[in-house]
């Protein structure tokens, strides 16, 4: 997409108040910012010749929300993943695990996570192990 440099005159004020949101806003940048600033207006100029501004906000705000978490969630999931990665690494290095009972194990950890929704505790796991 190309973009175009404008320049803008605004208050201290403003300016100050453009900062603070931005920040808060999970925008990247002023320029972002004010791009999704605008064409959120213009959706509402739109909308209010129609009579469908809440409609639109709330589209909005759900997609930002969405979009956010998604965020949020991602970078979860990979931070976990390398983690754990490094759980089976450390475990696989100093266990001796055969293949079959490798099998067996994924089978019985899928059923369990199914069973309980993934509400497992290390505590079960390890009566379990200890055939409490």
């Amino acid at each position: 997409m190309n973009k175009k440099r404008t320049t803008i005159w605004l208050t201290q004020d403003v300016m100050d108040r453009l900062d603070e949101m931005t920040k808060t806003d999970d925008s990247k940048s002023r320029s972002e910012f004010i791009e999704r600033a605008i064409k959120f207006y213009d959706g509402y100029n739109r909308s209010t010749l129609e009579n469908q501004y809440l409609p639109v906000a709330i589209s909005s705000a759900v997609q930002g929300t969405v979009k956010s978490s998604e965020n949020r969630i991602s970078k979860l999931l990979y931070k976990n993943t390398v983690e754990l990665s490094m759980v089976m690494n450390v475990l696989s290095a100093i266990a001796d695990v055969d293949n079959d009972t490798l099998k067996k194990l994924r089978v019985k950890c899928m059923n369990e996570v199914k069973a309980t929704n993934g509400k497992i505790s290390f505590e079960d796991i390890n009566k379990y192990q200890k055939g409490s």
